[in-house]
C-alpha cells in the first residue's frame, strides 16, 4: 500500500458524473453544469469548507472542457510563482491553444499584491481563474478581483455523500477490494471527518493499514483508539487548532525557542492562517513581555504589518524571527496584572467621581465652582514632575501597578521610587 497514491488520491472522481455532492451546482440542469456545457466559462471563486471537492472539481472542469490546468497553493506560492504561469498560459495563447485554467488553493491567503498580479491575466483571459476559499471572499478577496469571479458556495457533505465514498472505495479500490471490511458503527468516523472526504478517507485507509487480519470490523470504539494513537490531525477550527497555539504562546512564554519554532511549523504545514498567529504573538508581546522589553510590541506590530502585505510562504520567515525574539526575550506581566487589578477595582467600588483638581473646565461655570482648581502642570516643575493625587479619593494610595523583576522594569521601580516616595515603595 506504501507504493501507490493515498487512498483520496486514487478515489479522486475524473467526471461530473463521478463527482459526490454539490448537487446545486453540478446536478442536471444547475447553474455551473450549464456554464461548463456551454464552454462559456466565467473565472469563478469557490468557496466552502475543506474537503467538500473544490480542488477537484476545478480539475475535472478542466479536463471536461480539454484545457490545460496550472495550480498553485497560495500557501507555497509567490507573485514569482504567478508571473511565470501566466507566461507559459501568454504562449499557449499566442499559439492558438485553449484557454488554460488557472486554480489556486487558498487563494485568501495571497496578499493583495499576490492578487493584484492576477487582475491583468484575468481581464485580458490570458487564464480562466479558479480560486478556492475557506473563508468568506467578499472579506479575503480584493474587490478588483473578486468582480471579475463568479462566486460559487460549495456545501459540507452530508452522511449519505460520506458513507457512499466509503461504499464505492470499498468496491472499486484495488487495496480495498483485497480486504473483508464491514463497517459496524459509523458515528465515530463521520465526527472525525467533519464532513471532509478528503479526512475521511484517510482516516479509513489509516484504519485499514493498522489491521493485519483479512476481516475487519470498524465500531465507534476501534475507530476513536487507532486514530488517536496514530493520528496528528490540524483542524483550524476545532481543538487541535487551540492545542497547537496554546503550546505555541506556553513556549514563548516559557523562553523556549525551539518549542516556539517546531509548533510555529505544525502550525504553518497545517495551513493555519498567518494572520491568527501573527495576532497572537502581539497580544503576547504585551502580556508577557510588556516593560521588560518595549520593542517586543513593536516587533510584533511590524510582523503583523508584513505578513498582511506579503503573504505566505515568505512570511514563514518573519513570523520566525519574530517568534525567537519574542521567546529569548526578557519577560514581564506587570502590565496584564496592572489592568487586571484596575478592573477588579473599578467593578467593586464603581464610578468613583473624578477629584475636582483632574476635571477639565472649558466653562467660567465650571471653574467658579473648582473644576481644574489646584491643578498642578507637571511641566512647569523641576524634572517635569509634582507630587499630586491622580486617584480618587476613597481609592488614595492604592496600588495597582507593581514592576516586574527584571532590568528595566527595576530601573523604572528605582524611578517611581524617587519621584513618589513611599507611595511607590515596593
Amino acid at each position: 500500500m506504501n507504493n501507490l497514491p493515498p487512498l483520496a488520491e486514487r478515489m479522486r472522481p475524473k467526471s461530473l458524473d463521478d463527482y459526490v455532492g454539490q448537487k446545486h451546482l453540478v446536478g442536471p440542469g444547475a447553474v455551473l453544469r450549464k456554464a461548463i456545457e456551454s464552454g462559456s466559462l466565467p473565472s469563478m471563486i469557490f468557496w466552502g469548507p475543506p474537503g467538500v471537492g473544490k480542488t477537484t472539481l476545478a480539475y475535472i472542469i478542466s479536463q471536461t472542457l480539454d484545457r490545460p490546468f496550472f495550480s498553485l497553493s497560495a500557501i507555497n506560492s509567490g507573485v514569482k510563482d504567478v508571473r511565470e504561469v501566466i507566461e507559459r498560459a501568454s504562449v499557449l495563447k499566442s499559439e492558438g491553444e485553449a484557454l488554460p485554467v488557472l486554480f489556486i488553493d487558498e487563494i485568501h491567503r495571497f496578499s493583495k499584491s499576490q492578487q493584484d498580479s492576477l487582475l491583468g491575466a484575468v481581464e485580458r483571459g490570458i487564464v480562466t481563474l479558479i480560486g478556492a476559499t475557506t473563508e468568506n471572499p467578499s472579506f479575503e478577496v480584493i474587490s478588483a478581483l473578486l468582480s471579475r469571479c463568479q462566486v460559487y458556495i460549495l456545501q459540507p457533505l452530508n452522511e449519505d455523500d460520506l458513507m457512499g465514498l466509503l461504499v464505492k472505495a470499498m468496491k472499486e479500490d484495488e487495496v480495498l477490494q483485497k480486504r473483508n471490511i464491514a463497517i459496524k458503527e459509523t458515528e465515530a468516523l463521520l465526527r472525525l471527518s467533519g464532513g471532509d472526504a478528503r479526512k475521511l478517507l484517510n482516516i479509513f485507509e489509516l484504519l485499514v493499514s493498522a489491521f493485519t487480519e483479512k476481516k475487519i470490523t470498524l465500531t465507534n470504539q476501534n475507530v476513536l483508539e487507532h486514530v488517536q494513537q496514530n493520528m496528528a490531525l490540524y483542524d483550524k477550527t476545532g481543538e487541535q487548532h487551540y492545542d497547537i497555539i496554546s503550546a505555541f504562546i506556553k513556549s514563548m512564554r516559557g523562553s523556549d525557542p525551539n518549542g516556539a519554532v517546531y509548533w510555529l511549523a505544525r502550525m504553518i504545514v497545517g495551513g493555519e492562517d498567518p494572520l491568527f498567529i501573527a495576532r497572537r504573538m502581539l497580544i503576547l508581546a504585551s502580556e508577557d513581555i510588556g516593560n521588560a522589553n518595549p520593542n517586543a510590541l513593536l516587533l510584533a506590530q511590524s510582523c503583523f504589518e508584513a505578513v498582511n502585505k506579503i503573504g505566505m510562504p515568505e512570511s514563514q520567515l518573519i513570523l520566525s524571527q519574530t517568534a525567537i525574539y519574542l521567546a529569548t526575550s526578557a519577560k514581564s506581566n506587570s502590565a496584564t496584572t496592572a489592568i487586571g487589578a484596575a478592573i477588579a477595582m473599578v467593578k467593586e467600588t464603581g464610578d468613583l467621581p473624578v477629584p475636582l483638581h483632574l476635571r477639565n473646565a472649558p466653562t467660567r461655570l465650571m471653574k467658579n465652582i473648582g473644576y481644574g482648581k489646584d491643578y498642578k502642570y507637571a511641566h512647569s516643575y523641576a524634572g517635569n514632575f509634582t507630587d499630586l493625587d491622580f486617584l480618587p479619593d476613597a481609592i488614595k494610595g492604592a496600588k495597582l501597578y507593581e514592576p516586574g523583576n527584571n532590568p528595566r522594569e527595576n530601573e523604572t521601580k528605582e524611578k517611581l521610587r524617587k519621584l513618589w516616595g513611599e507611595r511607590y515603595k515596593y
